[in-house]
């Protein structure tokens, strides 16, 4: 982990695309500002753990539902 000291108002470049920006610090709390382009995702981490356990609950449904058609089909014939 590359860890930097930032002051209010100063930014972190990444990859050339994605500026993060120190809006306000107050007490434990900062505020940051990302301009990054529009294909580029940013979540909070919780929002981004809650979208990955809700996809891979989707795929084991979804692995469900398809063995479940596959057996029906299966008695069909």
């Amino acid at each position: 982990m590359l860890v930097l000291s930032r002051k209010k108002g100063e930014s972190i470049i990444i990859d050339d695309q994605i500026e993060v920006t120190i809006l306000s610090i107050d007490g434990d709390t900062i505020k940051l500002g990302i301009a990054a382009p529009k294909n580029i995702d940013i979540h909070r981490k919780e929002i981004y753990e809650a979208i990955q356990l809700s996809n891979q609950s989707a795929a084991v449904g979804s692995e469900f539902l398809k063995d479940w058609l596959n057996e029906k089909s299966t008695e069909q014939k």
